[in-house]
């Protein structure tokens, strides 16, 4: 039985994790075989909303559990991105042209050594490190970083109120163009 919830535009629905500890830091992983980092994240079940969906993923991908952590937010809408050609899968049933995510903050609660890597048959990371708020944007996979640039400036008041971070020195002008414009261009209301 196909669990894949993909719609008629051909965009896989997903869910995307990010977890902050009591230092404001994120968990961003490396995947397995060197295939680059990025935040948890994971298909929606035709059965599952996106909160129920969170929650599997979160303990398959890094072994967390509901009383683990708090949703501290959550994206107001879907935030889509697009695969390169090379990365969509040809010899696939089902056609996917990219994600359509909802995002989740959460905070941890739990002493870090519950995190596990290791509670799928098929673990999708091999390490992880904590690391400070814009970092991910740099480190994701070229595709990604809209969304990623799009759900950190949204969630950047839940964690930080009135004193954001800046953008880390290190930030590409030319970025401002291709990671600060609108992903929501053809984004649908998630209610």
């Amino acid at each position: 039985m196909d669990t894949e919830n993909i719609d008629s535009n051909g965009f896989r629905e997903n869910v995307g994790i990010i977890l902050f500890n009591s230092e404001n830091k994120l968990l961003f992983a490396s995947r397995i075989g060197k295939k680059g980092w990025q935040f948890p994240q994971g298909g929606i079940h035709i059965s599952e909303n996106p909160e129920k969906a969170m929650y599997r993923e979160l303990y398959e991908e890094i072994g967390l559990e509901e009383s683990d952590v708090t949703i501290i937010d959550k994206t107001k809408e879907w935030l889509k991105y697009r695969l390169p050609d090379q990365y969509i899968r040809k010899d696939s049933k089902t056609y996917c042209i990219g994600q359509k995510q909802i995002w989740f903050l959460l905070r941890l609660n739990c002493d870090e050594a519950k995190i596990s890597l290791q509670k799928s048959d098929n673990p999708e990371f091999e390490y992880y490190q904590w690391v400070p708020y814009w970092k991910p944007v740099s480190k994701v996979i070229f595709f990604k970083r809209q969304v990623y640039n799009a759900v950190l400036a949204e969630f950047s008041r839940s964690i930080f109120k009135d004193k954001i971070p800046d953008r880390p020195k290190w930030w590409p002008g030319h970025w401002k163009k291709d990671c600060e414009r609108d992903p929501q261009k053809t984004n649908n209301n998630i209610n």
